[in-house]
């Protein structure tokens, strides 16, 4: 084991404090406050030359300076958890009602605190390392926010780098690929609006469930009849709202849902496809359709060179038959895409073993990684600030 192996396995018990302790109280999208101010105190701790938590309401990006001065490299850190009920019975499980690290954002702050601590120690590299640990990662774009705030524009970060732990892949190994790696994610609602009636009547109204029953199947055809069988597409109606009593054919209904792509080719084909079922079939049934389409992450893009990067760090830590530079892409979307569309980078995956799924109220985070994870990144800073 190298002094750098050592150092590193050293800090595990305190990453499992830190881990258990965000677990323990967990805080949702834009409202991290007591994460961020846990995170703060870390890193002063550690003697990191500069703090800002002005990119977005909540997350902070912290500065460590090598020996000399030379390239800027980002780490990213997602920090927010989600509003689940957790169904685990650890001393360490949420002590918020209703919300809970069903996604691992613990694991991964852990990772990055861990990371930022031993570089604060080890300025033997020359160059910049900005650790970002940010906000709102689950449906509210915090990606988004600290790049419109100008976190690129301030920083001269040339390359910028994120992990994510991934359930019921080999443990201890990384999974990775250049180009789209997580697809983009849009959401869309349907309004339909009809003439309600009594259900005993319904030839004096026009059926708002019907009608939107239909619009429902023929939004399969989407995938099915529209789109190239090469090219990949996930449409999914996750909601349908309407009526709330026994003997009323209900005035309007709404359907909510998801769509899925790699391409932007892909994804305005589906959003036109969409408004003109919707419309097309409501106008068939006497009744108009509102339809309102939302772009919300764009689709995971590794850059080639910093794939090249990451895959070598990565085969640095565990070696070459455990970093698998192929993997398969995930329809699951992430606003890390928000930065790879700015700056070049990569995001690879680190598998956990067998355990629940990613986003389930039985998940916890496997502690056996994160000096895997604090590795990884160490690395990271060698190779490309040496």
């Amino acid at each position: 084991m190298s002094y750098q192996q050592a150092e590193i396995v050293n800090l595990k018990e305190e990453m499992i404090e830190w881990r258990h302790h965000l677990h323990s109280y967990p805080e949702t999208a834009f409202e991290e406050y007591n994460t961020t101010k846990f995170i703060i105190e870390k890193l002063r701790s550690f003697g990191i030359d500069e703090l800002y938590t002005d990119f977005a309401p909540t997350g902070v990006v912290g500065i460590i300076k090598g020996q000399q001065p030379g390239k800027w490299i980002g780490l990213r850190a997602d920090i927010d958890a989600l509003d689940i009920l957790e169904n685990n019975d650890a001393e360490y499980c949420s002590k918020i009602k209703g919300k809970m690290h069903g996604c691992g954002h613990d694991g991964h702050t852990a990772i990055l605190l861990g990371t930022a601590k031993y570089l604060a120690a080890h300025r033997d590299f020359s160059g910049t390392v900005v650790v970002i640990f940010q906000p709102a990662e689950e449906n509210e774009g915090g990606g988004r926010v600290m790049v419109e705030k100008g976190l690129f524009d301030r920083f001269p970060i040339e390359a910028v780098y994120a992990l994510h732990n991934q359930p019921n892949m080999a443990f201890g190994e990384f999974y990775i690929r250049k180009g789209p790696l997580m697809a983009a994610y849009d959401v869309f609602e349907i309004k339909i609006v009809g003439k309600g009636s009594h259900a005993a009547a319904p030839h004096n109204g026009y059926d708002t469930i019907v009608t939107a029953s239909q619009i429902v199947t023929s939004l399969q055809t989407i995938a099915s009849r529209n789109i190239n069988p090469i090219d990949s597409i996930v449409v999914s109606v996750t909601q349908f709202h309407s009526g709330d009593t026994w003997n009323v054919l209900p005035q309007e209904a709404i359907i909510r849902g998801t769509v899925r792509t790699f391409k932007p080719s892909v994804q305005d084909l589906a959003e036109q496809r969409i408004k003109e079922i919707a419309h097309g079939i409501a106008g068939a049934f006497h009744a108009t359709a509102q339809v309102d389409y939302q772009r919300r992450y764009p689709a995971t893009v590794n850059h080639a060179d910093a794939t090249d990067t990451a895959i070598e760090a990565a085969k640095m830590i565990v070696g070459d038959e455990k970093v698998h530079c192929d993997a398969q892409p995930a329809m699951g979307s992430e606003d890390f895409a928000f930065m790879l569309q700015v700056k070049k980078g990569a995001y690879i995956w680190l598998g956990t073993g067998e355990g629940a799924n990613l986003h389930h109220p039985q998940f916890d985070f496997n502690d056996e990684i994160l000096t895997t994870g604090v590795a990884y990144f160490v690395q990271l800073v060698k190779n490309q600030l040496a």
